[in-house]
């Protein structure tokens, strides 16, 4: 045994003496795969030498010792000694296969919360603040988030003794393997609660209602969410609360359709006004403004009123308010009235057959221009 002892574990390995951790971890994995007595049994006694060589390599303590040409387990060790099948997986798989994870807190964050709101369509232009009714888990008054009872504590797991997991030994090609799960007596935490706080169960918390205000900015939109830090759920074991987000939710208004923060509106007026020209009076959200249509107005025109459409929300401004002209055509007139179209029919030249005439739809680029001249602003 004296001679293995001595032997250069860097050349069983095959690595450089300044090899990495991860080098010595990579050599002993890619060593172990077809060197392990499952998949070659006339390699056995290989096997445990490239298993000795990692476990010194591994070892801080005993790499030093060996570097200095003393005995790696002058301590006392034998073969495997301070060196599982834990170690084994860890050299696999990174530390998955039972590698000691502890107990996990009690005292974790809070889950975050969402609550919608809806408002108005003047209430996203300009701004509200808000009152709400929140119902969200808060730190339990009583324990103070500890979860027991007045005058008790928490007690070590019997089952793990504290270390919140369990370990189960199962086969595998390599053999034995140690593997860890979450301890079934304390769910993993290391201990347990014998006498629960009678108003939370032991969680840490309990439900309540609670007011807040919240300023919901001008500009939002519907799916808009505002971020509230800290209000949501409180952790379990008094740990610190999650965020409230309230998500905007805007109802459709009477008269306008939004689209981007552009308001738009029909403004429908009568054959005769659009003809001579008039004056109409839009009820903005900024109250009503007046506007002036000329003579000859057609339908599909629109008139646009600047920064009257909803506030920008990252920067400065508003939309603006556009206004599509429908011109309305008489479908009952009387026989006066009648009398009046016909001669206006007449001094224009429209009493005739085949007044009107076919277009296309898809308009030249001249057409577009004049139709856009057309366009009052």
């Amino acid at each position: 045994m004296a001679g293995q002892q001595q032997a250069d574990y860097y050349s069983v390995l095959g690595v450089a003496r300044e090899a990495t951790p991860e080098e010595i971890k990579k050599a002993y994995r890619r060593l172990a795969r077809t060197l392990h007595p499952d998949v070659n049994p006339d390699e056995e006694e290989r096997f445990k030498e490239v298993t000795k060589a990692y476990e010194v390599l591994s070892d801080p303590r005993k790499r030093e010792l060996h570097d200095l040409g003393g005995d790696p387990f002058s301590t006392g060790g034998g073969f495997g000694s301070g060196f599982g099948f834990s170690d084994i997986m860890d050299a696999f798989f990174g530390g998955g296969g039972g590698g000691a994870r502890g107990p996990r807190p009690r005292q974790r964050r809070g889950q975050d919360a969402l609550i919608r709101v809806e408002i108005d369509l003047a209430e996203a232009t300009f701004g509200v603040t808000r009152d709400l009714q929140v119902d969200t888990a808060t730190t339990c008054p009583t324990c103070q988030g500890g979860g027991a009872a007045a005058g008790t504590s928490p007690r070590v797991c019997d089952v793990c003794q504290g270390r919140g997991e369990v370990q189960q030994v199962t086969r595998s090609f390599l053999g034995q393997v140690m593997t860890s799960r979450p301890c079934a007596g304390c769910q993993g935490f290391g201990t347990v609660i014998p006498h629960p706080c009678p108003d939370c169960g032991g969680d840490g918390r309990v439900r309540t209602r609670r007011s807040l205000s919240v300023k919901i900015p001008p500009g939002v939109d519907t799916g808009t969410r505002i971020q509230l830090t800290g209000e949501g759920e409180s952790g379990p074991g008094g740990g610190p609360p999650g965020d409230l987000f309230v998500e905007i939710e805007e109802r459709p208004h009477a008269t306008f359709s939004r689209r981007g923060d552009d308001l738009h509106c029909t403004v429908a007026v009568p054959m005769t006004a659009a003809a001579l020209g008039t004056t109409v009076t839009i009820e903005t959200l900024d109250g009503p403004r007046p506007v002036e249509l000329r003579a000859g107005t057609q339908s599909g025109q629109t008139l646009t009123l600047d920064d009257l459409g909803v506030t920008h929300l990252r920067h400065q401004g508003r939309g603006d308010l556009i206004a599509h002209i429908e011109v309305h055509t008489p479908t009952r007139i009387d026989a006066e009235q009648e009398e009046l179209l016909r001669r206006l029919a007449g001094l224009r030249g429209e009493d005739g057959p085949d007044v009107g005439h076919v277009t296309s739809q898809n308009q030249g680029f001249f057409n577009r221009l004049r139709d856009a001249f057309n366009t009052q602003r």
